[in-house]
């Protein structure tokens, strides 16, 4: 048994995770503030300190002095609503802080509870969620749960996210987990020019144009029953997006040159690495194209969110690199540690790019992998979501710049950036009041 100090102001969480505490056979205690959590330091021994990096009189990450300076020094989790806070806090306190992300999970809990070390993950413990996506952090299990939900139904899905997230597995993925009889048919939008784009959508007929010498079924009719992937939607010209609309409206296809109409059915999946907003402004798909093809839209998260799945991740492309090669490399920790730190601009595209260029240059008859002098690609432009990370920096600035960029990207809603920070909306105020800024209006 553990005696756990659990310290959030949050009293919802509180009451959940002390019951899930108690329910794995520990002792827990609770504060709401520093003040509080210095005063059970004092008092009492424990061997786990639960801490929230926002409270409502300073950050959680005063304490991490004073419980090194305790003659039994108890192992410390950092809980933060926002994932970001992790990757920005870990150079300010080191690498031996684990942290959690809220929501948390009953098996997140009872894993940094845990008393036995973990075991090093091999690769016959990586799953392949839907036999294609791998990762488990929580941005990747809501994205799980996503699919799920969507699969059940025939609702057209528009995946969004950077290039080189994934977008196409996460397209096969639905189709997979939907159980359809129909087949997963794939088309890039922006790689054919405007004059054939319509024969590759919709088909033509014999003779429809120089150089159709017979009949060509279109990909909606090629993936009757299943799943058209429509890739780089946005890149449709908009002449012809009349046409598309027609389909996803009718369910019927006229191909180029002629006049029967063919009944298609099947789900269109499209992707494109604009943000909404982006699309709205730019005006590069219409409106009611939109609407039909956005019934469920679903943001695919960056690796920079989710860079607990970077050594998974790595581990698995390189046991790719090895079945095709017949070598045997294996990675070292400090190698994933490296890998860990880097943001990965061009997501999991470049780190599988990297990951088979360290296994090339790297001594065929030995297992060891030689990593490139430097990470980056010359064409992946970095892109930051959170505070940049220097030396000298205090806790409070760092605090300010992440509450400033949650409230920036809610349009200065209060309430939706403290439910993000995972703090109360008066502990969110006290902070701006500190700060001597309350202009941003609800």
């Amino acid at each position: 048994m553990l005696t756990i100090l659990l310290v959030d102001d949050d009293t919802e969480f509180t009451e959940v995770a002390c019951t899930i505490i108690e329910f794995l056979g520990h002792e827990v205690l609770t504060a709401a503030t520093l003040q509080e959590a210095r005063d059970w330091l004092t008092k009492e021994t424990f061997d786990h300190v639960l801490l929230d990096f926002m409270l409502p009189d300073g950050s959680g990450a005063h304490l991490f002095n004073e419980i090194d300076a305790l003659a039994k020094q108890p192992r410390v989790t950092l809980i933060t609503g926002h994932p970001s806070v992790k990757e920005v806090i870990k150079g300010l306190c080191g690498p031996n802080i684990d942290y959690l992300v809220k929501p948390i999970q009953r098996e997140e809990i009872e894993a940094v509870l845990s008393t036995k070390s973990k075991p090093k993950e091999t690769e016959d413990t990586i799953t392949k969620h839907f036999d294609l996506l791998i990762g488990e952090s929580p941005v990747m299990k809501e994205l799980y749960k996503l699919i799920s939900r969507v699969s059940k139904t025939s609702a057209n899905v528009m995946l969004l996210g950077e290039s080189g997230v994934g977008k196409e597995v996460v397209a096969a993925a639905i189709h997979r987990a939907s159980e359809s009889e129909g087949p997963y048919i794939a088309t890039n939008c922006g790689a054919f020019s405007k004059e054939l784009i319509g024969s590759e959508l919709f088909g033509h007929e014999k003779g429809a144009f120089t150089g159709a010498v017979g009949k060509k079924e279109g990909v909606f009719e090629q993936a009757e029953g299943g799943t058209l992937f429509l890739d780089e939607i946005t890149e449709m010209p908009i002449d012809m997006q009349p046409n598309l609309l027609r389909v996803l409206e009718n369910k019927v296809v006229i191909r180029v040159g002629g006049t029967k109409t063919i009944p298609v059915n099947c789900r269109v999946v499209s992707a494109t690495n604009r943000t909404m907003e982006e699309i709205a402004q730019s005006k590069v798909l219409r409106e009611d194209i939109y609407f039909r093809l956005a019934v469920f839209p679903i943001t695919i998260p960056t690796l920079r969110e989710r860079k607990q799945d970077i050594p998974l991740l790595a581990k698995t492309f390189i046991e790719e690199f090895n079945k095709d090669n017949g070598s045997s490399f294996k990675w070292d920790d400090a190698q994933l540690d490296t890998l860990q730190a880097y943001d990965w601009p061009g997501n999991v595209r470049e780190l599988r790019h990297f990951v088979h260029r360290a296994a090339i240059m790297s001594d065929p008859d030995g297992s060891s992998i030689e990593l490139p002098k430097t990470i980056e690609s010359p064409f992946a432009q970095k892109q930051s979501t959170a505070p940049a990370l220097q030396a000298g920096r205090t806790i409070e600035d760092v605090e300010k710049e992440l509450i400033y960029a949650t409230l920036e990207k809610v349009n200065g809603n209060k309430t939706m950036a403290a439910d993000m920070l995972g703090i109360s909306t008066k502990t969110l105020y006290n902070r701006l009041h500190a700060y001597g800024d309350l202009s941003k209006d609800d």
